[in-house]
C-alpha cells in the first residue's frame, strides 16, 4: 500500500475544519476544568472530613480508571438514572471531571511548597479567605503549576478524539469516514495526527511565551 501525499494534501482542509469541533470542545473543557480544579482545591482546605474522605474516594476512582470508562459512564450509564446527555456534552462532562482532579491535585502540589508566611500576613491584614485566595494564593499558585497546566492542555486536546467513540463528529472520526471511502487510512490518519500535532505545538508556544512573560515581570 504506497502513501498517497496528494490525497493527503486534498484531505488535509476537511480534517482541519473537523478539527475546529476538537478545539472547540477543548476550550470549553479547559475553562470548566480550571474552575473545577479551583474550587475542589479550596474546598479541600476547609478540612470536612465527610467531604474531603468523599472527594478522596473520587480522585482515587478517577486517577485509577481510564477516561475512555468514564466517558461511557456518562453516555451509557447515566441514561438509567433519568439524565440523558447528548454525545457532546457528556464527554465534555467527563474529560471535564477528569481534568478537575488532575488540576486539583497539581495545585495541592503547588501549595505545599508556598511560603506560609504570606498567607499570615495577608491574615493579620484582616484579608478575607476569599480576598486572600483572590489575591494572594491563586495568582502564585497558578504560577507555579503553569507548565503543569500547559501539559494538561495537551492531554485534553489528545483526549477529545475520544469523543469519537460516542459518535462525536471530530477530527478522528471525519478521518475514518474518508479511510472508509476513499480506503486511504493511512493518509486520513495521518492527517488527523498532524491536526493534533499543530494544535498542542500552539498550546505549548503560547505557554511558553506566558511562562516567560511571567518570569521577566518577576525580575
Amino acid at each position: 500500500m504506497s502513501f498517497n501525499i496528494e490525497y493527503l494534501l486534498s484531505a488535509l482542509p476537511h480534517l482541519a475544519s473537523a478539527a475546529l469541533v476538537n478545539a472547540r470542545l477543548a476550550a470549553i473543557i479547559v475553562i470548566i476544568a480550571m474552575f473545577g480544579g479551583t474550587a475542589l482545591t479550596i474546598l479541600q482546605t476547609f478540612k470536612i472530613r465527610p467531604l474531603n474522605t468523599a472527594l478522596n474516594i473520587l480522585i482515587s476512582f478517577i486517577r485509577g480508571t481510564p477516561l475512555l470508562i468514564q466517558i461511557f459512564l456518562f453516555y451509557y450509564v447515566m441514561p438509567s438514572i433519568g439524565i440523558n446527555l447528548r454525545p457532546e456534552v457528556a464527554g465534555v462532562a467527563a474529560i471535564s471531571l477528569n481534568s478537575s482532579i488532575f488540576i486539583t491535585i497539581m495545585m495541592r502540589s503547588g501549595l505545599q511548597g508556598m511560603d506560609p508566611g504570606q498567607i499570615e500576613a495577608a491574615s493579620a491584614l484582616a484579608l478575607s479567605r476569599r480576598a486572600i485566595w483572590q489575591k494572594v494564593i491563586l495568582p502564585q499558585l497558578f504560577r507555579r503549576i503553569l507548565p503543569l497546566l500547559v501539559n494538561e492542555i495537551t492531554i485534553i486536546i489528545k483526549g477529545t478524539a475520544l469523543l469519537s467513540v460516542i459518535t462525536v463528529v471530530d477530527v478522528l472520526r471525519t478521518a475514518q469516514q474518508m479511510a472508509a471511502t476513499s480506503y486511504k487510512p493511512f493518509e486520513t490518519l495521518i492527517g488527523a495526527a498532524l491536526c493534533f500535532f499543530l494544535m498542542n505545538i500552539a498550546v505549548m508556544a503560547v505557554g511558553s511565551i506566558i511562562e516567560r512573560r511571567t518570569a521577566e515581570a518577576r525580575t
